[in-house]
């Protein structure tokens, strides 16, 4: 390895590392704009030259390789005057409006301008302006005259985000960064666009003029949505919620964020905040006291089920699984497994693992929208040559390289995985990884048996934040959910059964029900004021297994009260034991006391009967779950619902289907199943299987139209019906 001398100091690394790479190692500062050490070289901002002994003039650090013997200096004469020169370029047509910038405080060109700066211009000129563009909902481009042309944005679209959405036109003063025309930044990872900005040129949409950094206290707290478990910075003022960052954790998020974490905050002050509990007087709702309300919610749980979300926290579903029959499956329609799985299915792998396979089958996901980090680790693997396949129902774009995909109907599924076992022999490191798709699947036992047949790793990419924790904390109790579903009574945990059940009525036929929600339903005969995770602490057990407790960011909002201290009071009305705790310590002592989460987790499955081939008379329905409708907080997030993934959902068809029906793209649809219907409108999609008609599910669009899965019928409607 080469061994090579910065500022004095002497310092051994690989050969092919840089010399910015090499000087951070030795904790030396070399000024820098362009660089980042998750995107390529693009040395175009010149900031990081430096002194190289023999060079005939300086080098930029970030695209000079080290070599045996190097001597480097960057703080000589020679390397402050490139520096200096190059901060005085930059600023020459920087607008200088620190005092009015949304990056004040947290600009890295006003950092280096401190130091690297001259204490006045010797420019006269004129400046140039450049116009503010219109990228979408989430990230701002107002003062494109600040952009130094670092082009990190651009980098990050084609190599993180697996999507050219940005890029540069024009050349010298002239060159600015643009989309593509007419096309808004669509990216499900589009936010981290404005953490890569070292100058103000992008910002947050959404936070923009809404406070300053030095205004903001910071809390650390986990993600609630996904199974990855992302790390967060919440950053609050007054009591309130202003912002949410990434904290950087190389084995979980790195130093990304998905806009669905990023931005879901603004959901936590929705105009519909459930700040009092409410009681149903008269067929009415109305507002009461906690202990009017407790009592009438103890008065009906006397023999209930419990719905709760896979969102909410360890402690609350431990204390949910003490109040009686509890499942937190709720978008599962296959509970056959049960009783036949060695421990608690997990992704079977650290997540950071996942970018060393060699090949791999992802069954049933849609993995851009499900697991949007996942998704950017796993486009990392195909990019240095891992092989991908895919087995799944639509051919949406993953943008990556894929080695095959194969697209059938649901009911084909399990029978079709077999055929990838010649596909995946051979690798020193294969999976196959079940999506959200193939554990919502009626036969998600089979699809598990199957994909156990082949051989290789076998994980689950869980659905949400506590796919993992709700069975470390003891669900499904009491048999689960097909034993919740007999009851007369239910509670709901944070739960909108509408939008969050695999059979969005399933939930309605209960004659009582006790609404445990931070938001206010019509649904329930009691809802009692629960708060989000950033008002209460807790523990998420990510899909890899990893164990992460939080603390609360704010306090509680109105009489809203934390989950837990809600479920332990009705378990001591309604004398359930080993709910008496007086501290959340305690719960969560409780609930993972002598156990090892990770002794606890297995995917492996008893054989069963083979997969039976379902027959479908009719047209089958494929039901994805949006990624800004998967629950309750992301569908109150207003600049979450102004993006093109929140579209309203349609019923698509390929070509074939639609002539078969007598219909045309853009047509006004009625499509039914069972006893339910959606008036929906017709949309192309010719990738789609035969006889399958793709309508998504978690939309009060099409709440009416029953299950997830099964046979639908679609025929034209008249635009008033639609309308």
């Amino acid at each position: 390895m080469p061994t090579l001398e910065i500022d004095g100091k002497a310092i051994e690394v690989a050969a092919g590392t840089s010399v910015i790479e090499a000087a951070k190692r030795l904790g030396i500062f070399i000024p820098h704009f362009c660089y980042h050490p998750k995107l390529s070289v693009a040395a175009n901002c010149r900031m990081c030259l430096v002194e190289v002994e023999k060079a005939p003039k300086p080098m930029p650090a970030c695209a000079t390789p080290v070599a045996d013997g190097m001597k480097i200096w960057t703080q000589s004469p020679a390397a402050r005057k490139a520096q200096n020169g190059v901060m005085e370029f930059l600023l020459i047509n920087h607008p200088l409006d620190c005092p009015i910038c949304d990056q004040g405080g947290e600009c890295q060109l006003q950092d280096l301008s401190v130091g690297y700066g001259g204490s006045a211009s010797r420019y006269q000129e004129e400046k140039r302006v450049v116009l503010h563009k219109d990228l979408g909902p989430l990230v701002a481009a107002e003062e494109m005259s600040r952009c130094i042309q670092c082009t990190r944005c651009v980098r990050f679209g084609e190599e993180i985000g697996g999507v050219m959405e940005l890029g540069m036109i024009n050349r010298g003063e002239h060159a600015e960064i643009v989309s593509f025309i007419g096309r808004s930044v669509d990216s499900e990872l589009s936010g981290n666009m404005i953490d890569l900005c070292p100058v103000g040129a992008l910002t947050s949409k959404p936070f923009r003029y809404s406070a300053r950094t030095w205004e903001l206290s910071r809390r650390r707290s986990v993600a609630p949505h996904d199974g990855l478990g992302s790390n967060l910075v919440v950053q609050v003022k007054q009591n309130r919620v202003m912002r949410v960052l990434p904290l950087e954790n190389g084995a979980v998020n790195e130093c990304w964020l998905s806009d669905k974490d990023r931005f879901s905050y603004e959901g936590l002050n929705a105009p519909d905040r459930l700040l009092r509990p409410m009681v149903r007087r008269g067929g009415r709702l109305e507002e009461a006291e906690w202990e009017e309300a407790l009592e009438r919610a103890a008065e009906g749980l006397r023999d209930a089920g419990v719905l709760a979300s896979p969102h909410a926290t360890l402690e609350e579903l431990y204390l949910a699984g003490k109040l009686g029959p509890a499942d937190f499956r709720l978008r599962h329609s296959d509970f056959s497994a049960d009783g036949r799985r060695a421990g608690i299915p997990w992704l079977g792998m650290p997540v950071a693992e996942l970018g060393t396979l060699d090949r791999v089958l992802v069954v049933g996901s849609f993995l851009r929208k499900d697991h949007p980090l996942l998704a950017h680790r796993m486009r990392q693997a195909a990019k240095r040559g891992a092989q991908v396949h895919v087995l799944h129902s639509v051919d949406d774009d993953w943008l990556m390289p894929l080695a095959s995909k194969t697209i059938v109907a649901p009911n084909a599924l399990a029978g079709a995985i077999a055929a990838f076992k010649e596909r995946l022999a051979g690798a020193k490191n294969a999976a196959v990884l079940l999506g959200n798709f193939a554990q919502q699947h009626p036969q998600a036992a089979a699809l598990h048996a199957a994909a156990q047949a082949l051989g290789v790793q076998l994980g689950f990419l869980g659905e949400a934040a506590n796919s993992v924790g709700g069975y470390v904390a003891g669900l499904p109790a009491g048999g689960g959910m097909p034993e919740v579903l007999k009851k007369d009574a239910l509670l709901l945990l944070n739960v909108e059964p509408r939008l969050d059940c695999a059979d969005p009525r399933a939930a309605e036929r209960a004659r009582f029900i006790v609404n445990l929600s931070a938001w206010r339903s019509d649904v329930g005969d009691v809802l009692l004021p629960i708060v989000p995770f950033t008002e209460t602490a807790g523990t998420f057990v990510s899909t890899e297994g990893r164990v992460q407790t939080f603390n609360a960011c704010v306090l509680p909002a109105g009489e809203a009260r934390p989950a837990w201290k809600v479920l332990r009071v009705l378990g001591t009305m309604l004398d359930r034991p080993g709910t008496a705790f007086d501290t959340i310590e305690e719960v969560r002592s409780a609930c993972l006391a002598g156990r090892d989460v990770a002794a606890l987790l297995s995917n492996r499955i008893e054989a069963g009967a083979a997969a039976p081939v379902v027959a479908s008379a009719g047209l089958q329905r494929i039901a994805e779950v949006p990624i800004y409708a998967a629950d309750p907080l992301v569908r109150r997030s207003p600049s979450l619902q102004k993006t093109r993934d929140a579209r309203p959902p349609r019923a698509w068809m390929n070509a074939r289907l639609l002539q078969k029906l007598g219909l045309a793209e853009g047509q006004p649809v009625l499509a039914r199943m069972q006893a339910g219907q959606a008036r929906l409108t017709a949309a192309l999609d010719d990738k789609l299987p035969e006889d399958c008609v793709r309508i998504a599910a978690a939309h009060a669009a099409t709440a009416d139209l029953g299950p997830m899965f099964g046979t639908v019928s679609v025929e034209k409607a008249s635009v008033e019906k639609v309308a």
